[in-house]
């Protein structure tokens, strides 16, 4: 048994990042003790775990609430279907994410690689070959 502090520092997670989570059905709804105090059990930390990596994953809160919500509905219909499709439509976002980054990281090696060599042509005098060079690049 995990208490909501306990649970957030889990997963270095606020406290009020959990209560909204499962305000908003982004998790299913934790069992509360007799107390009153939210009770997680294995299963709810199964979820906190899923819905931060899904998060990290750029999943947006109502892609998670939907994810959330068609676990619920597990039994009385088929939701994997579903859910492999929200999941999906993020894989494809995070591999075109990935494509574009691929780019930015080519043009910054390729800057810092050829960086000395267009300051020692500075240095040497050759500045109008280097502002050219600027602005064909640019």
């Amino acid at each position: 048994m995990f208490f909501i502090k306990k649970a957030a520092a889990m997963f270095d997670l606020s406290v009020d990042t959990l209560r909204y989570y499962e305000r908003v059905g982004a998790i299913p709804p934790v069992q509360r003790n007799k107390s009153g105090y939210r009770d997680y059990t294995t299963k709810d930390l199964n979820w906190i775990y899923l819905v931060k990596n899904l998060r990290n994953a750029g999943l947006s809160i109502k892609s998670l609430i939907e994810f959330a919500h068609w676990s619920q509905l597990r039994g009385s219909q088929n939701v994997e279907t579903a859910q492999k499709q929200i999941l999906s439509k993020q894989l494809k976002e995070i591999e075109q994410k990935i494509v574009k980054m691929q780019q930015a990281r080519d043009l910054l090696l390729y800057k810092i690689k050829t960086y000395d060599e267009h300051l020692a042509k500075f240095k040497t005098g050759a500045s109008d070959k280097v502002e050219k060079l600027w602005e064909l690049e640019h």
